[in-house]
């Protein structure tokens, strides 16, 4: 077994998305790979050592980048867990952006991420968008493949209800190990979905109640895509809720000493499903203020966490 196969996954991801230069299909430039060869780094001081990607990220420049910082440093390899995704088709011309999971295009695009990733193997690959059209036989048949030609080491799913993880789980004997939703203490429906049903607001929560649950049933990890809610409570506030939530977030931060973003991870990783929150930031100084998620326990007790969530949501608890 080599020392990559023995990295296991770490209480943070660093999401990739942010690397790679414009949307559009213009060449990475050196200072690219200089943002982010900056950005690795940080990660790595801050004790992050999980990298999630997707082939569609900057029209897969962001792969490309990352595959640039291993083919300078291929020590760096055996360190780290290479996550990406597959499965969206991007838009192009007068075609509109589909998904796609077809067995052959899931190779296809594998084979495509390793390129551009300057490894032989993905350490997780993430079905990134459910496809109505897949047929979980033939996506079963090629995972199966990548995995016995040692391409993929384990698979995962995001953005899926619990019903479709198992619909694809029960044709699938490898396990899957991860589902990848968005989740903040602005994004609240994955927790507002337990404790609203059978009252009025319930029809406002549109997150698949008992998601969460069966992927704590099953050992599937839940990823929060989105984690540090896009800077509403660590910069810029548009609303009340969101100014008091984020004087809540800078005195408990104060009180603990540590950084704001850091409460914003620690509420998501005090739940009990195991969240590992995927901070997405380019920002060296900002994926520093992320360490003590990184490396340490929530410090929020019972009552901080309940305090946070019901000054984001303006409202009692029903």
């Amino acid at each position: 077994m080599t020392t990559a196969e023995q990295t296991q996954p770490g209480r943070l991801l660093y999401g990739c998305m942010g690397l790679g230069g414009s949307w559009d299909h213009e060449p990475y430039t050196s200072k690219d790979i200089a943002v982010a060869e900056a950005a690795v780094e940080a990660a790595l001081d801050s004790g992050i050592n999980t990298f999630d990607h997707a082939d569609i990220y900057r029209n897969g420049k962001a792969e490309a980048v990352f595959g640039e910082i291993l083919g300078r440093a291929p020590e760096l390899r055996d360190r780290i867990v290479v996550q990406t995704k597959c499965g969206i088709r991007l838009a192009d011309g007068d075609h509109p952006g589909i998904y796609d999971l077809r067995g052959t295009t899931i190779v296809e695009r594998v084979e495509e991420s390793l390129a551009r990733l300057h490894t032989d193997v993905l350490d997780v690959l993430l079905l990134h968008r459910p496809d109505p059209l897949a047929d979980p036989d033939d996506v079963a048949e090629a995972l199966t493949s990548l995995h016995r030609q040692g391409l993929v080491r384990r698979f995962g799913v995001s953005n899926m209800s619990a019903a479709q993880i198992a619909h694809l789980q029960a044709a699938l004997e490898l396990p899957l190990v991860a589902n990848q939703l968005e989740m903040s203490l602005q994004q609240r429906d994955w927790v507002e979905a337990g404790v609203v049903v059978n009252t009025p607001q319930a029809s406002a929560v549109g997150f698949p109640l008992g998601t969460l649950e069966y992927c704590r049933a099953n050992g599937v990890q839940v990823q929060a895509w989105g984690a540090l809610a896009q800077g509403r409570y660590t910069g810029r506030q548009e609303t009340p809720d969101e100014q008091a939530t984020a004087r809540l977030v800078e005195a408990l931060a104060k009180e603990k000493d540590t950084s704001p973003e850091t409460i914003l991870l620690w509420w998501l990783q005090r739940h009990p499903a195991g969240i590992a929150p995927v901070i997405g930031t380019a920002r060296p100084e900002r994926i520093h203020a992320c360490r003590d998620a990184a490396t340490g326990e929530p410090r929020l007790s019972h009552e901080e966490w309940y305090d946070l969530w019901i000054t984001a949501r303006g409202a009692a608890l029903p």
